[in-house]
């Protein structure tokens, strides 16, 4: 530790106190160590503020020393948002910080702050007979604050929206430690510029989200989940349309598989049997969420499928061991893939309508590419989000086939320009992709991020380096 360094530690312990502040390598190695272990630079310090007011007056001090700091949730980032890039950071852990304020269920929303588990979220609004709709793999550990900062999908952005179309409103200190007081619970605020929305999804580059109003809806009195074989991506896609016309906002999950990815755990035992009834090149997974009086629509929409010869097989959740099994298997999709070697991945969407396409054309291109190479395109069909990811051919080097990634990716990212998609569906953009953003991104966009950025943080204090690329004066 410098001398520098040992200088900032103690004026941290001071505005925090010492208990708040961590400094030694062994205490920071779970804050600074992501899931994928891409990156791998160290940070000053980890602190954890117990109020508001304390977070205020750390950033003040950040800003006027132009110290940089990095908003951290439960770290389940997968684009290395959440850890630093320099390693002169500061990470400002919001775990501390996870009340909650204010449930309305007449009103249809509750308050709580930025460090509350997502899983947490969950259960506040099954308290209050109501749901907190927003769900994805990592929601054990991720805090409202990383879902909202990074505007997380998951398996519901059919029926309900992402999380910024979840969010009615946020409370946050921006980069000269005021408070952006933007919490509300109406749904109808015509009065300028949408701050909180602009603060959703900054990926704290912006200034740090404190505490959200977020929408609640109704619980769900019952679901209905089924495991249906489809023959092809274009069959899954006329599925949805059929299943969308009869049941509307109800069906709230549509989840495309590969039967490679459903072989892979059965292989390495990750899950207790086959949640399908017969073989089939693809599954979908679709689930209903219904209210009291309606009952059998999963049953009627997949009759009609069978009439349309759209599919052959199909099994409806008769116990929720199975429903969970059915989820279990489709969450693990993408942890499955690291136990058959190195994987190469993409989170990307197009429009609904070119999934099948986009599967296709990519499948083709990474096979000429490398030849044997495994792919396990998979997730949210129903909103135009692929995981479109590579297992490396059998017996292949992992490192040698790691070293192989970037034409892959050139190609894939290719193919979703041509298709008019996004280089990053759900994940954001984080450090990984920076370079890639500036690549694909309207420069007139660009250019007002930049600017937005600069009026907000002018000494680059927020989470620098993410979203958008250092320049030379910074």
């Amino acid at each position: 530790m410098t001398l520098e360094n040992i200088q900032i530690v103690t004026q941290l312990e001071a505005i925090l106190g010492a208990n708040n502040v961590l400094s030694e390598n062994s205490e920071m190695v779970p804050f600074i160590s992501e899931p994928r272990k891409r990156f791998h630079e160290t940070a000053q310090a980890v602190v954890m503020p117990r109020s508001i007011a304390d977070l205020q007056t750390l950033v003040r001090w950040a800003n006027n020393h132009k110290i940089p700091l990095i908003p951290q949730g439960g770290n389940t980032g997968m684009v290395g948002g959440q850890v630093p890039l320099l390693g002169q950071e500061i990470i400002v852990n919001m775990g501390r910080l996870n009340k909650v304020r204010q449930v309305d269920a007449d009103g249809g929303h509750m308050i709580v702050e930025a460090g509350l588990i997502l899983e947490h979220a969950h259960g506040v609004a099954l308290q209050n007979n109501m749901l907190f709709p927003l769900t994805i793999a990592s929601k054990g550990s991720a805090q409202i604050g990383g879902v909202l900062s990074t505007n997380a999908g998951g398996t519901q952005v059919l029926a309900y929206g992402n999380a910024r179309a979840l969010c009615l409103g946020v409370e946050a200190v921006l980069p000269d430690g005021s408070l952006y007081q933007g919490l509300n619970g109406l749904k109808k605020n015509n009065t300028g510029y949408d701050l909180s929305n602009l603060l959703v999804g900054a990926e704290g580059t912006l200034g740090f989200i404190t505490a959200a109003s977020l929408k609640l809806f109704p619980k769900p009195s019952h679901y209905e989940t089924a495991w249906i074989n489809v023959a092809s991506p274009q069959i899954g896609l006329r599925l949805l349309s059929l299943m969308q016309e009869m049941a509307g906002n109800y069906l709230t999950a549509f989840e495309l598989m590969p039967r490679f990815g459903i072989d892979m755990q059965l292989k390495h035992t990750m899950i207790a049997r086959d949640p399908s009834e017969s073989l089939s090149p693809w599954y979908v997974m679709a689930e209903m969420s219904l209210t009291k009086g309606r009952e059998n629509i999963m049953q009627r929409c997949l009759e009609e499928a069978f009439g349309n010869k759209l599919i052959e097989d199909a099994i409806i959740a008769s116990t929720l061991g199975h429903r969970e099994l059915m989820w279990a298997t489709r969450e693990q999709m993408s942890a499955s893939q690291s136990r058959e070697g190195a994987s190469i991945k993409h989170d990307v969407s197009v429009p609904i309508s070119k999934v099948p396409e986009l599967i296709e054309r990519g499948c083709a291109v990474a096979e000429k590419l490398i030849p044997g190479i495994r792919p396990c395109p998979f997730g949210h069909m129903g909103d135009g989000n692929i995981h479109f990811n590579f297992s490396q051919p059998q017996g292949a080097d992992p490192v040698a086939f790691m070293a192989s990634a970037q034409p892959l990716h050139d190609a894939i990212y290719e193919i979703i320009a041509d298709m008019g998609g996004s280089i990053s569906a759900e994940h954001g953009i984080g450090q990984l992709k920076v370079d890639l953003l500036a690549q694909t991104k309207d420069p007139v966009a660009l250019t007002m991020m930049g600017k937005i950025k600069h009026a907000l943080d002018p000494n680059n204090i927020c989470n620098p380096g993410k979203i958008l690329a250092i320049s030379k004066q910074d």
